[in-house]
C-alpha cells in the first residue's frame, strides 16, 4: 500500500495572495499545523492544496491563514 493511501488532499481557496512571498507564507503556516505532509499555494488561482494524514479542522486552517495575513474564502 502506498503512503497515499492514508492521506487527505483538500483544496481552500485564499484571497489577497498575489506573489511567491505570499504563496511562502501561507504554506508555511499551513504546513505547521499537525498532519499535514505538503502545501502548494498558487498565488495566480488563490488555490491551496493541503495533503495531511487526516481531515483538518477548518478553524485550525482559518487561523493558520490569518496568521499569515490572509484570508480564507
Amino acid at each position: 500500500m502506498s503512503p497515499e493511501a492514508n492521506t487527505v488532499t483538500a483544496v481552500y481557496q485564499v484571497t489577497g495572495m498575489t506573489c511567491g512571498h505570499c504563496e511562502g507564507a501561507v504554506a508555511e503556516e499551513i504546513g505547521a499545523l499537525d498532519g499535514v505532509s505538503s502545501v502548494k499555494a498558487v498565488a495566480s488561482t488563490g488555490q491551496v492544496t493541503v495533503v495531511s494524514a487526516a481531515p483538518l479542522d477548518a478553524e485550525a486552517v482559518r487561523a493558520a491563514v490569518d496568521e499569515a495575513g490572509y484570508e480564507l474564502a
